[in-house]
Formats: structure tokens, sequence, C-alpha cells
């Protein structure tokens, strides 16, 4: 696939200087609350909900420099994510096992990878113990490198693109070009850095451009697939307006003017889980928040729950322990104890 691009060139400047330490040190965390370690990936807009049942462990390993962002993350609990990376850039991401993830409902194996442009939202369903690679780059970066190496590439097919089918070869340089990036204790050679950084630099746009020059667009999309798509989201749409209720299937066919059927078909189509499945993630997910985030508002558990649409504490309490591995109170606790230290 070529790239051609006709944009002036600009420079952006990575925001390294808000990681402790060193300039372009890399950064590990580990979290146990899903939306915590959404919020450890820097110059991200997402939002992440918990599907399978469990204390949640997520690990983000993370390099920032001058036009691109490197990065590991690996979570052992399947997960819904609403991604959105920083304009004029690029996200690439590379699973790194066999689990099949999916990007905006397409399904993604180990011989693809995922592309999105910047300012643009789209969704990955990621299963249990899921790892991938990513790689955000500044699109001026990108197309100067390959405008040196006497490389053209096609910009507005890259801008369609959702999934790239690659090489296995192609694939392994560019997967295996990111994680040296991340095993470096510091991304500086003590004897001359600047040259240091710009060599790893240009390996990463070089193994990267290697993947787009033998990368083929997967752009088998259906009118069926693309309605599917339309259902699950006008779905969400309305569960979230109306999230008080406890919203039945029957209540949202009706709504979407689909059959049981065909609402099933959409959902583990697009998600790879049932409507009623989709339907308890999203009230659960949105009470933790809740319970976690929104200490001003000194509610309780049960008028949270009762925002969500659960009247029966004891069993929401129940469920809630059994998806989350604690229980709504001791969630509450956390967070005023969190508040509290730092009043």
């Amino acid at each position: 696939m070529q790239i051609t691009s006709n944009h002036p060139r600009s420079d952006f400047v990575g925001k390294a200087a808000q990681f402790s330490g060193m300039p372009y040190k890399i950064r590990t965390t580990h979290a146990f609350d899903v939306d915590e370690h959404a919020r450890n990936l820097t110059d991200w807009k997402q939002s992440y909900d918990q599907i399978t049942s469990g204390q949640f462990h997520g690990v983000l390993s993370e390099l920032l420099i001058p036009h691109m962002q490197v990065l590991l993350e690996e979570t052992n609990k399947a997960v819904r994510r609403s991604c959105c990376v920083r304009p004029d850039a690029f996200w690439f991401g590379l699973p790194a096992n066999a689990n099949k993830a999916r990007i905006n409902g397409r399904l993604c194996d180990t011989g693809t990878i995922m592309v999105r442009p910047g300012n643009l939202e789209f969704e990955l369903v990621t299963p249990a113990d899921y790892a991938i690679y990513g790689l955000v780059i500044q699109r001026n970066s990108l197309l100067r490198v390959a405008e040196q190496i006497g490389c053209r590439v096609d910009y507005t097919q890259l801008i369609k693109a959702e999934v790239l089918h690659v090489t296995e070869l192609s694939k392994t340089v560019f997967q295996q070009t990111l994680a040296y990036m991340l095993s470096m204790r510091d991304a500086r050679d003590a004897h001359n850095p600047v040259f240091s950084l710009a060599l790893s630099q240009r390996a990463v746009a070089m193994a990267l451009l290697s993947i787009l020059d033998s990368g083929e667009i997967d752009s088998t999309i259906s009118s069926c697939f693309v309605r599917r798509q339309r259902i699950v989201a006008q779905a969400r749409e309305y569960m979230l307006a109306h999230r008080e209720q406890a919203i039945i299937v029957p209540q949202l066919c009706e709504h979407l003017h689909v059959s049981p059927r065909s609402l099933q078909y959409c959902f583990e189509d697009i998600l790879g889980i049932s409507p009623i499945q989709y339907l308890r993630i999203i009230r659960f997910n949105g009470a933790r928040r809740h319970l976690r985030e929104n200490i001003s508002d000194r509610h309780t558990v049960q008028e949270i729950a009762a925002d969500w649409g659960f009247w029966h504490l004891s069993q929401f309490s129940c469920d809630y322990r059994k998806l989350f591995g604690e229980s709504p109170s001791e969630s509450l606790r956390k967070r005023m104890t969190e508040y509290g230290a730092v009043m």
C-alpha cells in the first residue's frame, strides 16, 4: 500500500516532561481498576468497561518521545474500550498473542494490525489475557521519513483503514522494534543521546513503512455489517439515556424496530456478546464509575444503584462483587479514602 500526502510539515514534541526522572524514561504502571488503567495512558481520551468477572489487573509499559508514543498494554479481563488518540497522529495496534480482538466490530488476529487516525473515536473489544503493542506516531513525522527514503503513501487510504493484513516478516520486525524500545532502561545513550534517540525513532518509522508497503487494507464491509454497527450504537445511546430504568431486551427491540433474533445477531457480530450481557456490563460499569468518581455527590450505595436501574440492593451487591471482585461499599470506601488523602 502506498501513501501520498501534501500536508505541510510541522513538528510535535511529546509530553515526555510529564514523566518523573530523566526525559524519555520508560514508565510501567499497574492498575487494579479498569478506569484507573484507562487513565494511565497519556494523551488518550477513552473509557473502559470490564466484561468478564473477577479482580481486574492491567499493566502498561509506555515510552513517550518526540513524535511518537510506544506502549505495551496487558489486561487480564475482557474489556470494551472506547478510544481516541490525539489529533494529527495515527495509532497502530499489534496483537501480541493469539487472542482475537474486535475493532469497530471487525475481528483482528495475529496476521493483522489495527490502525486509526487521531481525533476519531473507535471501539475495541478485547478478550481476557490480552496483550497489544501500540504506536501513536505524529503524521508528518511518518511522512517525512517516507519522503526521505523515496516512499510514497496514500494518506486518504490510510485514514479509511481499520484492519491491515500484513506479512509475518514485516509484522515480526515491527513488533520486535517496539519491544526493543520498551526494553531499554532509559531511552538515551550515555555518550550520544541525540543520535541514539533519532536512530531509534527512525527504526520505528522504517519498520512501520515496511508494514504499510506490504500490507493490504481489509475493506470487506457489507451493508448488513454497517447496519448492525448502527443498531448496536443506537442501543448503547438508548441505554445510557435511560440508565435509571431496568431496560429489558423486548423494550430495546421495540425502540430499535428489530426482532429479538436480529438484535442478538447484531450484538454477537459486533461485540461478541449478547444484548443481555451488554445491558448488564454497561449498567454495572456505570454504577462502579459513579461509586468511585462522584465523591462530591455524597450518595449512598443504594442511591447510586437506583440511578443505574438496580432496585434490589442485595442482588446488586452480590452481582457487583462477582463482576469486580469487591463489594459496592468497598469501592465507595476506597474512593473516599483516596479522596481524603488528597484533601
